[in-house]
């Protein structure tokens, strides 16, 4: 994987687990990851991520606040099962939620299978499925 890649990636994980409020703060957490950059390479990295700012001031991933959107819209229910993550959504959104919920590259999902009203979301192990519905509880709830 490239400097850029993983630096990329790196972003991600910060943005998605701690609340970035400014390009400085992210620039000492990406130096605390192991990445030290430019303000104008993080500025680039911003715009090519299409980090959003909301209410609040906290930075987002557009895919997750896609994901959001989607959650609090047609979500009805989210419930760890061993290593998957049953969805339960109103009849006929199961396929748009799940196209959402792939689109956001979380790291605890391998994979996604939707029907009409349900999305199975299959994890590594049970530890990845808790950690996940905890992540997209907070994803509805918060922002």
């Amino acid at each position: 994987m490239s400097e850029r890649s993983e630096r990329l990636s790196a972003i991600r994980r910060i943005v998605r687990s701690e609340e970035v409020h400014t390009q400085q703060e992210l620039l000492e957490a990406l130096k605390r990851a192991g990445h030290a950059c430019t303000q104008g390479t993080l500025s680039r990295d911003f715009g090519d991520l299409g980090l959003r700012k909301l209410k609040g001031g906290r930075y987002y991933l557009p895919e997750d606040l896609h994901l959001r959107q989607m959650l609090q819209q047609f979500a009805l229910s989210l419930v760890p099962a061993c290593n998957l993550l049953v969805l339960k959504t109103t009849s006929g959104t199961a396929q748009g939620v799940a196209a959402a919920f792939d689109a956001a590259l979380l790291p605890e999902a391998i994979g996604t299978i939707a029907g009409d009203d349900t999305i199975m979301v299959i994890t590594a192990d049970d530890t990845a499925a808790e950690a996940l519905a905890e992540r997209l509880s907070l994803l509805r709830i918060n922002a």
